[in-house]
């Protein structure tokens, strides 16, 4: 059974940096596009990056363009979000999701299979 896993979160102050961490188990990680979303409580879930099947093809949400990069290592099945200018609205459960094709897409029901999410919280 495939599964995605993160790690990374954690409680930083403004203007740090994060590195979030996807490992996923099983085959065929590499046929698909990755994405990472956030969710705070009572909002819905929302984009953040997303990276193709290649590796090659990325995109980002207004609100952390310039300041998050998405990346992925096909040999070890793990993608990464670095996160770096942290502000105190990035605060969030961090969720690392498998795309169902292999271009980077942005919204949620394109995505099919989720990890368990990491917290992210970011001090003023």
């Amino acid at each position: 059974q495939v599964q995605l896993d993160e790690s990374g979160g954690g409680l930083v102050q403004a203007g740090s940096s994060l590195r979030l961490t996807c490992v996923a188990s099983g085959r065929s990680f590499d046929t698909y596009a990755m994405g990472w979303f956030r969710q705070v409580p009572g909002k819905e879930r929302e984009f953040v990056a997303g990276i193709d099947w290649t590796g090659g093809t990325t995109a980002y949400a207004d609100s952390v363009k310039g300041r998050f990069t998405i990346s992925r290592y096909n040999a070890l099945n793990t993608v990464y979000l670095q996160m770096s200018s942290l502000k105190p609205e990035d605060t969030a459960v961090y969720y690392c999701a498998r795309s169902s094709f292999t271009t980077a897409t942005t919204t949620h029901y394109e995505y099919d299979l989720w990890g368990q999410g990491t917290q992210v919280t970011v001090s003023s």
